[in-house]
């Protein structure tokens, strides 16, 4: 008569190595912010005017459709294809950035600014009038300065919390 076999070790399961889940972490962070983005300017798209402001805090912000070729304020409005080089490029480089980040909100900061510039660089890529030329949909007025949209927030957002995290990790 054969003795009962016990069954095999399971094999160890191993953790996420550091590198994978940091960049998994900031992958879904980003998409969350770029989506957002998206369906605001979706929301917009459908029910904003570009000659009719909706007041939100007296003439401070408001809510206005605008289309914009540029960066802030209209700045380099002729040269759209160039940023949407640079944001290519910066949707190809800032995640190499994050996994080598010790700071958690150095790497939620720029995690931040990556959905941001991605959520525009959709709009540079898809919105007419052509591919890699396309303007970028604006809806938040902020008096008469400027009509920026949620990508814009998140790249300043972003920004404040990389620099933030970066100094805090210096400090340490």
């Amino acid at each position: 008569m054969s003795e009962p076999t016990s069954p095999a070790p399971e094999a160890p399961t191993r953790a996420p190595r550091p590198v994978a889940r940091r960049l998994a972490v900031a992958a879904v962070l980003a998409i969350v912010v770029a989506g957002i983005d998206q369906l605001s300017k979706a929301i917009a798209l459908a029910e904003l005017s570009t000659t009719e402001r909706i007041p939100l805090l007296g003439d401070l912000l408001g809510l206005q459709l605008a289309f914009n070729a540029g960066t802030v304020m209209s700045l380099g409005s002729g040269s759209t294809w160039v940023f949407t080089i640079v944001s290519s490029a910066a949707a190809v480089a800032i995640p190499i950035a994050i996994v080598r980040m010790r700071s958690r909100l150095a790497r939620a900061g720029l995690a931040i600014v990556w959905g941001g510039a991605v959520g525009n660089l959709i709009d540079r890529l898809f919105a007419p009038p052509g591919f890699g030329v396309g303007r970028v949909t604006d809806m938040l007025a902020y008096g008469d300065l400027f009509i920026g949209n949620l990508a814009d927030v998140a790249l300043g957002v972003g920004a404040v919390l990389l620099v933030v995290g970066l100094i805090r990790r210096r400090d340490a």
